[in-house]
């Protein structure tokens, strides 16, 4: 796609952004005319993202700050298939993403990919691509069935579908095309109606303007779209989306996530910023405890903006998309009515095993499900504790420990700090304000149930932030009726 060098620079500075800033939103007056002004002229996230008052004015910040970088363009197109293994569920529908480069295939690329040891086809693929040095053109997203472990050549099916994405976009083969697959696992991926019907569809609806069509469209149980992005002091951006609901306890990557940037970076950079930050981002959060066999991170740059790009710069804005995209996952989650906060400190031991034990407080079911009622049972958050560090952890010197909860001292010198009505309606009250309903279509706050632990002056000097949800009612009903 041939530009003018006057087109680029108001590009560019269409893109420019002032500093961003969490605003509340009035419900009447003046006031809420300015405010509502002032958020949907944001172009960029902060990492707390602002109070929204429904799904509409969630949606419309969205379309502010998602504007794609120089380079890439985004489509999305929708079939329906019959499952082979399970036809009585009659015509189901399907969609696949494409995000191309327009500018031609790069190098600068990097991905990171689950650790489950069944991986689905897509990832095979996708490990090959990496592995190979193959340069990328394109992406393929489909959801509604994940191509794991299924009957057939899974690894055939996603190429058959690389191969149509190709052919649609002129491209020199499918080779230069990277798949990815989310949903029911087992099933065997509808390649030919992905290729004949879907495909071509998503290829006659790509746009260069927002990447919010793409976050959209990846979604399957998500309650709603995640985007997040910055700008870069040369103009350059970086702009995230992701998609995740349900089994969601990634290692060594995400759900599915795709970070996409017009800067000029390196792919050795690039590997080496995305495996770091994977580390300090998606692999500190959990919603239920199971890693998928689908999870996959990808980053793309477009190498638009040829200006020398400030190292350090690029990956402080690239962790902090990383980060806030990690943490909406977790309160997009499937039934989640509470998002927990774990701050651990002065732990003694690995920045693995500290999330470890975060990860082991967010998904103790006993505790989810105290979270879930407002019910301040911190025993069972002592407890939780306490397992992870018998289980793991039997030389630990636990004697000057501390927890909070909502900032309030709960345990110390190895007794609870409970006593009296007004602490029990204190912490109460703490997670109430944290809640946001189990089916809410949009985030509207970013308060978190408040957690510390610190193993104080006989620990270590680690300290991990982990994120996890409650569990709810709405949880269980989602899973007991997903294929359908």
């Amino acid at each position: 796609m041939a530009m003018t060098s006057s087109s680029i620079l108001l590009l560019l500075l269409s893109g420019l952004s002032s500093k961003s800033h969490a605003f509340t939103v009035s419900a009447t007056g003046s006031s809420a005319a300015c405010s509502q002004s002032t958020l949907f002229a944001a172009k960029d996230t902060p990492i707390d993202l602002p109070s929204f008052s429904d799904a509409e004015e969630y949606l419309a910040y969205m379309e502010g700050v998602s504007s794609l970088p120089l380079g890439f363009a985004t489509g999305s197109g929708k079939g329906t298939f019959i499952s082979k293994e399970a036809p009585s569920l009659g015509k189901l529908p399907i969609r696949a993403t494409v995000i191309q480069l327009t500018e031609g295939a790069t190098e600068s690329w990097a991905a990171c990919f689950t650790s489950n040891m069944f991986p689905g086809a897509p990832v095979k693929v996708g490990r090959k691509r990496l592995a190979e040095g193959q340069k990328i053109a394109a992406l393929v997203i489909n959801n509604k069935v994940s191509n794991v472990c299924s009957g057939g050549d899974g690894e055939a099916d996603a190429e058959l579908v690389c191969d149509a994405v190709a052919s649609s976009l002129n491209l020199e083969s499918g080779k230069v095309v990277l798949p990815s697959s989310t949903g029911v696992i087992g099933w065997r991926l509808p390649a030919q109606e992905l290729a004949a019907e879907v495909v071509p569809d998503a290829i006659q609806n790509m746009q260069t303007k927002s990447v919010l069509n793409a976050a959209k469209a990846i979604m399957t149980t998500d309650r709603f779209p995640k985007v997040r992005s910055k700008t870069l002091s040369n103009g350059a951006r970086i702009v995230g989306i992701a998609k995740g609901a349900g089994m969601i306890e990634p290692n060594m990557a995400t759900m599915l996530s795709y970070i996409l940037t017009d800067a000029s970076v390196e792919k050795k950079d690039l590997q080496r910023i995305l495996s770091t930050t994977v580390d300090e981002s998606f692999n500190c959060l959990s919603i239920d405890g199971d890693e998928s066999t689908s999870d996959t991170i990808v980053a793309l740059s477009s190498n638009q903006i040829p200006d020398n790009v400030d190292l350090e710069e690029f990956e402080a804005a690239f962790q902090e998309v990383c980060r806030g995209l990690a943490r909406d996952m977790v309160r997009n989650g499937e039934g989640t009515g509470h998002v927990m906060k774990v701050q651990i400190d002065n732990f003694a031991g690995t920045k693995r095993s500290a999330r470890f034990l975060g990860r082991h407080i967010v998904n103790s079911p006993l505790f989810k499900c105290a979270v879930a009622g407002n019910d301040p049972n911190t025993g069972r958050l002592a407890a939780a504790i306490g397992s992870y560090v018998g289980k793991y952890m039997p030389g630990a010197d636990v004697s000057t420990m501390s927890l909070t909860l909502g900032g309030r001292v709960i345990f110390e010198n190895g007794k609870f700090a409970l006593e009296g009505d007004a602490v029990e309606k204190e912490l109460s009250q703490h997670m109430k304000d944290a809640e946001f309903g189990d089916s809410t279509d949009y985030p509207p706050h970013q308060r978190f149930v408040e957690i510390g632990v610190d193993f104080g002056d006989a620990g270590g000097d680690m300290s991990v932030t982990v994120f996890g949800s409650d569990l709810t009612k709405e949880y269980v009903e989602i899973n007991a009726d997903y294929r359908s």
